[in-house]
């Protein structure tokens, strides 16, 4: 890759380098690190939302989805970072997340159909029962991103069987 294709990508992207520098981001983030600290199972974490982005990133070539990189990667960014509500104040944390992704998306320049989009996706991310292409690979995504197969505390965990990724898939 030459440095202004570089160049255009690292623009094409320049509002999810927004999302993740703003400071309710950064607040939020922190917020579950914290209550997380003795968590023993997957943790809501800058790793978890970026192995999201990539398997989802991977997802939209593989399925020829017309989604931007950009939308995929503010999801992903986003889709859990409420996560500490539903701990703390019994919040659903898809409910939690999408409030405060729709003031980052709103300071960080993500227009209006994109930031229904996202939050769309954010809120339909537990379920499943999101319409359209981006809700569908962000909680395919998700989902494939833990490793179930191999997790000494998986038998404990309260996931259901049918969304704990069992195997590697290729």
């Amino acid at each position: 890759m030459d440095l202004s294709q570089k160049e255009k990508e690292l623009k094409n992207m320049e509002r999810v380098w927004k999302v993740f520098t703003h400071p309710l981001y950064i607040q939020n983030i922190e917020k579950n690190r914290k209550a997380e600290e003795k968590r023993q199972f997957c943790r809501h974490d800058i790793e978890h939302f970026m192995d999201v982005a990539r398997i989802a990133y991977i997802f939209k070539l593989e399925r020829n989805y017309k989604v931007s990189k950009e939308e995929i990667y503010a999801t992903a960014l986003l889709h859990d970072i409420g996560k500490w509500q539903q701990y703390l104040e019994k919040i659903p944390h898809e409910v939690a997340s999408a409030k405060i992704a729709q003031t980052i998306l709103e300071e960080t320049g993500f227009s209006a159909e994109e930031r229904d989009n996202i939050v769309k996706a954010i809120l339909a991310h537990r379920k499943g029962d999101g319409d359209g292409d981006l809700a569908k690979i962000i909680y395919d995504a998700d989902k494939l991103s833990r490793a179930c197969f191999s997790c000494r505390k998986e038998a404990e965990c309260n996931w259901s069987e049918e969304k704990k990724n069992k195997r590697i898939l290729w």
